[in-house]
């Protein structure tokens, strides 16, 4: 399905909506590029890439023509902008979750309440083109998933993400498929452009942030994702993205506007 959201001649088109845990939005597209940008709950994005995860107060941006399904864990507060991909030269060419920085949060905020048929030469306008231009400096976050495109792999790639319990060694898996194990490595890290390794940690990574937002403790989170002990779990988190889990969702919280 491919969805038209710009009139002619309109640079951005920004929308607010909410949505209830376990919502979804089936496979679509749009004749612009999107940015989703959320003040609560998570988003999954499903292309045929890979998926992203989109955190409390950060974004995602969805270049046009990209077909993608969404779906939604805890309540979600999203404020969209729909921008003409011809704006700017050098907007991102890339599915990315990226960083929202507080200005760009409160001008997607401010640009909420400017009517479509804003006046030239104006503060609308003025706030409009800003907004451009800090939409070409969206600094990118680790929180992808890349997919493999070979069958078998594909195949075991999801039997992974379908049991992130299981700890899935490159040896019992290469064993499972009755190759080698540098052959698998091979052809894992050519398909996605991650180590096998890296791509479980990954995938664990975005399930953890999933159930977290979804209200599971660190402890419950630690245990269903294969892990020996919390502490080992948060290492990983940290590792990957700077904080703590706790330290993660609190720095969400405090982005909110009040």
């Amino acid at each position: 399905m491919h969805r038209n959201f710009l009139a002619p001649h309109q640079a951005i088109a920004p929308l607010a909506i909410d949505y209830q845990h376990g919502d979804s939005e089936a496979a679509h597209s749009h004749n612009c590029s999107q940015l989703i940008h959320t003040l609560s709950g998570v988003v999954e994005v499903y292309t045929a890439l890979g998926t992203w995860m989109v955190p409390p107060g950060r974004g995602v941006w969805l270049p046009a023509n990209v077909e993608h399904s969404l779906r939604f864990i805890g309540g979600v507060k999203a404020r969209t902008l729909f921008v003409d991909p011809l704006a700017r030269a050098d907007l991102p060419a890339q599915c990315q979750v990226v960083q929202i920085s507080p200005l760009l949060r409160e001008l997607i905020l401010t640009s909420l309440t400017i009517p479509p048929d804003y006046l030239p030469g104006g503060r609308e306008e003025r706030i409009m083109e800003l907004l451009l231009d800090e939409l070409r400096l969206l600094p990118t976050l680790p929180l992808y998933l890349p997919e493999p495109k070979e069958p078998e792999l594909l195949t075991i790639s999801q039997q992974i993400r379908a049991d992130l319990c299981t700890s899935w060694e490159l040896e019992d898996v290469a064993q499972r498929l009755n190759i080698s194990s540098r052959t698998l490595s091979r052809r894992f890290q050519r398909e996605t452009g991650l180590r096998f390794s890296d791509w479980v940690r990954q995938a664990k990574l975005l399930e953890a942030i999933n159930q977290l937002a979804a209200g599971l403790s660190v402890i419950d989170v630690a245990l269903a994702l294969g892990y020996d002990s919390p502490s080992a779990f948060s290492a990983m988190f940290r590792r990957s993205l700077g904080v703590s889990p706790s330290e993660y969702f609190n720095q969400s919280e405090s982005r909110q506007p009040h």
